[in-house]
């Protein structure tokens, strides 16, 4: 159980959450684990399907306290909102803000920013830790050339612009990305990213974990009200989940990347578990699926500081921070969306 920016989660997937005065109270196996008070909240997500007392849940109605059900792997199933829930006015605060074009390109510029600034500290912490194994030259020069982007990403007067410059910065990053690669090597070459579909077992792994990311951030994005279709730097397609796939480009090589790297630098990941078909696409078989998803789920646990908040969280609730941290500017709380900067 964790509050974090008036929201409380309820990450045990065998907590029930039940009523008590003004107070929500989190059981398990019929014993009080925690509570809090109702006046200090904005809205309650519940990883599990113990489920909620309809006495709660017709609380949470008055009060305009939404509720949100997922998963416990966080795959989101429902959420509930009262008469007058502001969903309908914070979406409206959305698809307005898309349609601006300085808060759209503002926002797909923080978002960039903090993708390539992540992305450089990667390679920074990778020399740090492990400059005899690596080519650091070629290294530093990538992490020289991506520090230079960000004044030009800073700095880009339309989307195009900055596509161009991501687009640049994500070439270099991924030049280097093999170096980053320090055992198994002749298993898992790496040659440059590609996708649709991925022809090396490097990004079978990476496409695998970007979707499990863009899964949780949408989960994220629908526990705040906000639309997950509707993005500002990826353009809106029908069933593309375009705001997810803006968050997550801050995330991508912090926590998805890395977490690949670890797989591999650390053995738990083989190269038997892959096969490759006609066309060249090479997939993972449902053993290492199922490795994949145990590490990843034992990953989001892992507890770091938020650069923001200046708070403990795990980062499995980094997209639900970034999610609440979105919705929180465009209701005019914050003067500017606080991307997630790790070092």
């Amino acid at each position: 159980m964790r509050k974090l920016l008036n929201t409380l989660y309820v990450t045990s997937e065998n907590s029930y959450l039940s009523l008590d005065g003004e107070n929500v109270v989190v059981l398990e196996e019929q014993k009080e684990v925690g509570r809090v008070p109702l006046h200090n909240l904005e809205g309650i997500v519940s990883f599990g399907y113990r489920g909620t007392s309809p006495a709660l849940m017709g609380a949470c109605a008055e009060r305009n306290i939404s509720l949100c059900y997922l998963t416990p792997q966080g795959k989101f199933l429902a959420r509930i909102s009262g008469r007058v829930k502001g969903n309908v006015i914070l979406r409206e605060q959305q698809y307005a803000s898309k349609n601006d074009e300085k808060i759209s390109l503002e926002i797909a510029k923080n978002c960039i920013l903090g993708k390539v600034y992540n992305a450089r500290w990667v390679l920074e912490r990778a020399v740090r830790d492990h400059a005899l194994q690596m080519d650091v030259d070629k290294v530093k020069t990538a992490s020289a050339f991506m520090k230079n982007s960000l004044e030009q990403i800073q700095n880009s007067e339309s989307k195009e612009q900055l596509r161009g410059y991501e687009g640049e910065a994500a070439s270099i990053y991924f030049g280097v990305f093999d170096q980053l690669i320090l055992q198994q090597k002749k298993d898992f070459p790496f040659r440059g990213r590609n996708k649709r579909p991925p022809v090396d077992k490097v990004n079978a792994l990476l496409s695998f974990v970007y979707t499990l990311l863009t899964n949780n951030i949408t989960s994220a994005l629908e526990s705040v009200g906000l639309d997950p279709y509707v993005g500002y730097l990826h353009t809106d397609r029908p069933g593309r989940v375009s705001l997810s796939l803006d968050l997550i480009e801050e995330l991508r090589a912090v926590l998805a990347d890395r977490f690949v790297l670890t797989l591999i630098n650390k053995k738990i990941v083989s190269g038997k578990n892959f096969s490759t078909k006609e066309n060249g696409a090479v997939l993972m078989d449902e053993e290492l699926r199922k490795r994949v998803l145990i590490e990843w789920q034992t990953k989001k646990k892992e507890v770091i500081t938020h650069p923001y908040l200046k708070e403990k969280v795990e980062w499995g609730m980094v997209p639900y921070v970034q999610a609440m941290l979105l919705a929180r500017y465009l209701r005019g709380d914050l003067d500017g969306y606080p991307v997630f900067l790790w070092k």
